[in-house]
């Protein structure tokens, strides 16, 4: 387990991060990164940092974190209900749903978390697959939610083979996408 400096380690204790987080961002290593566009807007930047031993087949098993880095205003509301929509178009893709329940309570939770961005704002979504999502703005945290089957469906909107944006994963993943 890696350690933090006390600073650190207080600051993030303070901010609610519990024990499996405290070490979550440490050891994984840069991937890859690409850009989203929309009808000719650019979106967002996006870099995906991976833990040693990352195979894109079954990005859900291993520890990662993905970070937005916002090139326009966004209202939080708007990226929760896009975020659960893709999620969805994932689930659908691979022959799975999600329970209306589980979608209520998601998009309830990611509407809490997920502020109004602005250009320059960058959201981190780590990823634990036994503790699920924790998210990030600007290196503060927002939250978490603690479901790893809601983690790897909203990961998967960007890693899933049934992603919306096929370029984008193969720019994410790399090399690990022709080889994992």
């Amino acid at each position: 387990m890696s350690t933090c400096s006390r600073r650190r380690c207080a600051l993030l204790l303070l901010a609610g991060a519990t024990a499996p987080w405290l070490a979550q961002a440490d050891g994984l290593q840069r991937r890859g990164q690409g850009r989203l566009r929309f009808l000719g807007l650019n979106i967002y930047d996006a870099t995906l940092r991976v833990a040693p031993g990352f195979v894109a087949d079954s990005f859900a098993q291993h520890r990662l974190a993905l970070e937005l880095h916002y090139l326009r205003a966004l209202k939080g509301r708007l990226i929760a209900e896009r975020s659960l929509k893709e999620m969805q178009g994932v689930a659908r893709a691979a022959g799975q749903a999600i329970a209306p329940g589980d979608a209520q309570r998601w998009l309830a939770r990611m509407t809490e978390l997920f502020p109004d961005v602005k250009a320059e704002d960058r959201i981190t979504g780590e990823h634990d697959p036994a503790t699920g999502a924790r998210f990030l703005l600007n290196g503060q945290v927002l939250g978490a939610v603690n479901e790893p089957a809601f983690s790897a469906l909203f990961f998967g909107v960007w890693l899933s083979p049934h992603t919306s944006e096929p370029a984008l994963r193969q720019a994410l993943l790399g090399a690990a996408a022709r080889t994992g």
